[in-house]
């Protein structure tokens, strides 16, 4: 899969872009690989949901019933979504929620009214035996990618090396805003033609007599 992606990049790759000419060894785990197909899977079971709903509904006998077939195949294509994603233990428990709903929708076609009930029988149990996969592909994906080892708890420290009270003091004694703004009249000449200041050294003028004031 690694090396089509490669070869697709190439359509939108620059001319002076370099280009990819081996793929490097995949870091993905078994149990991550899992989760991928299980993706890969549930697009492909969404795209006939969602495209070929009534052939689906015909062969279980379950005719009329279209729109629903069409609603589990959009979930089926966002739990795919969620298998290649970096929440791919969210999307294989997802699947598993899925698989259960689909039980649940079988099990009410598996009647002896029903002329397809053999076919609703096969696919109970297809779908009981992919939600066993989902299940254990999901415990698998997640006991990779849990935390090792004890959590620390660090909710007591404040983040100051000596203490809120040490910084926050040392923060209020350098605040002198007036010995600011007073260094710049001091520092500022008047035109030696003039004999006058620029309007810049009055304003400061204006705003340390505000102060002190």
């Amino acid at each position: 899969m690694s090396f089509l992606l490669s070869k697709a990049s190439e359509i939108v790759r620059s001319p002076g872009d370099p280009q990819v000419i081996e793929t490097g060894p995949s870091s993905l785990k078994p149990a991550d690989r899992a989760g991928r197909m299980l993706g890969w899977a549930s697009f492909g079971l969404g795209a006939v949901e969602l495209f070929a709903p009534r052939a689906v509904t015909r062969w279980l006998g379950m005719e009329s019933r279209e729109g629903l077939i069409r609603a589990y195949g959009a979930r089926e294509v966002a739990a795919g979504v969620l298998c290649l994603s970096t929440n791919n233990d969210v999307g294989a428990m997802s699947r598993v929620a899925g698989d259960a709903l689909d039980l649940a929708t079988l099990a009410s076609a598996y009647r002896d009214n029903n002329p397809k009930k053999r076919n609703v029988g096969w696919a109970m149990a297809a779908v009981a035996g992919i939600a066993i996969a989902d299940a254990v592909a999901a415990a698998g994906i997640r006991n990779l990618h849990k935390r090792k080892g004890p959590v620390r708890d660090y909710s007591d420290r404040s983040g100051f090396p000596k203490g809120r009270e040490y910084s926050f003091g040392k923060a209020a004694q350098k605040r002198h805003p007036v010995d600011d703004f007073a260094a710049a009249p001091t520092a500022a000449e008047a035109s030696k033609v003039t004999g006058e200041f620029t309007p810049a050294v009055h304003e400061v003028r204006k705003t340390i007599e505000s102060a002190d004031a």
